[in-house]
């Protein structure tokens, strides 16, 4: 969804940006989340899949191979899943707070 206008125009694609909105004609390409989606879903559904693994092993005490068939695709299904939306929320967020890149100013 577009920060300015609310339009679904923020992707082309599942994951890639458009390079602009087609509705209010905001550019996407001046916003750079990088890759602060990825790093931040990978720390939380890591933390919650090794708890689930844990709790799981604990309880259970399935093989190796048992775990890895569950909790491998299951990390990458949920990453994936909900990529998209945490790209969209930090543009967003750089969008409202004016976000952009450091600069030193010069003492004039």
């Amino acid at each position: 969804m577009c920060p300015r206008c609310g339009a679904q125009t923020l992707f082309r694609s599942y994951l890639a940006y458009a390079d602009t909105c087609s509705n209010c004609g905001l550019d996407f390409r001046d916003f750079n989340v990088g890759d602060g989606p990825v790093v931040f879903l990978t720390l939380g559904i890591g933390t919650i899949v090794t708890i689930l693994a844990l709790i799981v092993e604990l309880k259970y005490e399935p093989s190796f191979l048992l775990h890895a068939l569950l909790w491998l695709p299951l990390t990458l299904v949920l990453t994936v899943l909900t990529l998209r939306v945490a790209k969209g929320w930090l543009i967003a967020l750089e969008f409202r707070n004016k976000a952009r890149e450091g600069r030193i100013r010069a003492d004039d």
